[in-house]
């Protein structure tokens, strides 16, 4: 690669990196995109898309040993757990593969290498082998380099015994028995693949309740689910200390009550949370601002270094691949001067866990509401009094929704039930347009669908519900 200028160099070719660079493109901006690694970052790669092709696997192995509900049969059901893994990685294959293709299709060159910010416009690049490429100058350099998981000392991933998320989605072999640290949307959907596919799975969490950043009562209903289904949650419990057999772990478990119980698993699973990916960048000796392991950004993504700005999972929470993707579009528009951008509203970002049940929430919970000192009313609605979810033979669940009491609008949405994933960016829109339960309750929605839920649900806030 000879030396050029760009209008703007993208380090990290993940849901933000990409995206931004296709919208740069667009744009008519000269754009480069460096990545050490696969396009498509973690989360095409070792994430949200192989881990939603594994769940998928575990959910219509269930399905099928439940045929009979349905008035089918299905004798003698079983699963290869290599063709499981191999299927997913198929996924992940074809999708990064993809975004390769996207990539040459808007003209924008990817250097494969290893970046480090020289100054703000100059970012020395080394290839695979450590060899020095040219450099890569630009006007605006945008820092996409994610994060990875988060190691506590005791729980250190070796790849044989303790997994991190690589190994989970990846393991030569089914576990009987799997003890999970950490009970966010990486620990859960762990579980509940694993779960599904037979194992005895435990979970440990140090919070007062799972999904701890979900509603109270999702969380509840969500724990309910996961016992009902025989795993084992262990709520504030600390995973004090492993001992690492020959093919199982003794975890040494310290609950509330502060007395030691002691478990043996042939696995554990670390889902402790994340670190972004800073190191090696250059950022500390070109002065960019860091918190807690995290860049700080304004509104618009932009360091307090001129023409260096953050996206993503390196910039802080929330961890989510949309919120990347969005991140990136609104740099790169607010770089090019369109009219009309607008800083993300983070309240406005749905989260998901495809765990089963799905989990789904936008915008303020019932108690952050309060918090904020609204006077809120709430709707809820069952799945049991759905048609399309008794139909679906998926009776539970729930939808529940919180509204400012005074100006009726919507300030959250949180849904335990299948396919609530596909369901909660309905109330994204309405959030994003200020919507009221009013407004809300005069949309009409498709009878017999699930979504009808959402309808109910709004009602039930306005003390109109129908069919409850």
């Amino acid at each position: 690669m000879s030396e050029a200028e760009y209008d703007v160099a993208i380090i990290g070719g993940g849901p933000g990196g990409y995206v931004a660079a296709i919208r740069a493109a667009q744009l008519g901006l000269k754009t480069v995109v460096i990545e050490r690694d696969k396009m498509g970052g973690i989360c095409l790669n070792w994430g949200c898309i192989p881990t939603k092709a594994l769940l998928r696997s575990s959910e219509v192995f269930q399905l099928m040993q439940h045929a009979g509900q349905f008035g089918l049969s299905a004798a003698d059901v079983g699963f290869d757990f290599d063709k499981v893994i191999a299927r997913s990685r198929k996924v992940s294959g074809q999708l990064s593969g993809g975004i390769s293709y996207l990539m040459k299709k808007n003209k924008v060159p990817v250097v494969v290498g290893t970046a480090t910010l020289k100054s703000a416009g100059v970012i020395g690049v080394k290839g695979a082998d450590g060899s020095a490429l040219d450099d890569v100058t630009a006007k605006h350099v945008i820092v996409a380099t994610g994060a990875r998981a988060k190691v506590l000392p005791g729980l250190e991933p070796d790849g044989k015994l303790v997994w991190d998320y690589r190994t989970a989605m990846t393991a030569e072999q089914m576990p009987k028995s799997l003890l999970v640290v950490g009970s966010g949307a990486i620990g859960m959907e762990f579980a509940s693949f694993y779960k599904s596919l037979g194992a005895e799975v435990h979970v440990v969490e140090i919070a007062d309740r799972i999904l701890p950043v979900e509603d109270a009562e999702i969380s509840e209903a969500a724990r309910k689910s996961f016992t009902a289904q025989g795993m084992k949650i262990h709520t504030k419990t600390v995973a004090e200390g492993l001992v690492r057999n020959e093919n199982s772990v003794t975890a040494t478990l310290k609950g509330p009550d502060g007395e030691a119980e002691e478990i043996e698993v042939e696995r554990v699973i670390s889902a402790v949370g994340i670190t972004a990916n800073i190191e090696d960048l250059g950022l500390e000796a070109l002065g960019v601002e860091l918190d807690r392991g995290h860049i700080i950004t304004d509104e618009w993504c932009q360091t307090n270094v001129t023409g260096v700005y953050a996206i993503g999972d390196v910039s802080g929470a929330p961890w989510l691949a949309h919120k990347a993707s969005h991140e990136g579009v609104i740099t790169i528009e607010k770089i090019a001067g369109v009219d009309g951008v607008a800083p993300l509203d983070k309240q406005a970002i749905p989260g998901c866990t495809y765990c089963t049940p799905q989990i789904a929430s936008v915008g303020l919970t019932e108690a952050k509401a309060v918090e904020a000192g609204h006077n809120v009313k709430v709707g809820r609605f069952p799945f049991q009094g759905n048609g399309k979810a008794i139909a679906l033979g998926e009776p539970q669940g729930m939808i529940k929704t919180v509204f400012d009491a005074e100006s009726g609008r919507l300030l959250g949405a949180h849904m335990i039930g299948a396919e609530v994933t596909e369901l909660i960016q309905g109330y994204g829109i309405a959030l994003s347009l200020k919507a009221t339960s009013a407004q809300l309750a005069h949309v009409i929605f498709p009878h017999p669908t699930l979504s009808e839920m959402m309808h109910e649900s709004v009602l039930d806030a306005e003390d109109r519900v129908i069919h409850m």
